[in-house]
C-alpha cells in the first residue's frame, strides 16, 4: 500500500517532498504526487509516515 496526496487540499508548500526517505514525492504539473511504486510508507525508517507528519494540512497525505 502507498500514500497519496489529496490535490484539492494540498497547498503546494513542498514540505513533504524533502522529508520523503524514498524519494517518492514529486511536483508534477500543478500538484505534488506520490509515486506508489516508490512509496514505502516509511516502513523500517520511521514510525510514522513523514509526508503526513510534516504536512500543514490535516488529512492531505493519506493511505491510498
Amino acid at each position: 500500500m502507498a500514500f497519496k496526496i489529496i490535490a484539492s487540499q494540498c497547498t503546494q508548500c513542498g514540505a513533504c517532498e524533502f522529508e520523503c526517505p524514498s524519494g517518492a514525492i514529486e511536483f508534477k504539473g500543478d500538484n505534488y504526487v506520490i509515486d506508489p511504486d516508490k512509496c514505502t510508507e516509511c516502513e523500517g525508517v520511521y514510525e510514522v509516515q513523514q509526508c503526513a507528519s510534516v504536512c500543514p494540512m490535516p488529512k492531505t497525505c493519506v493511505p491510498a
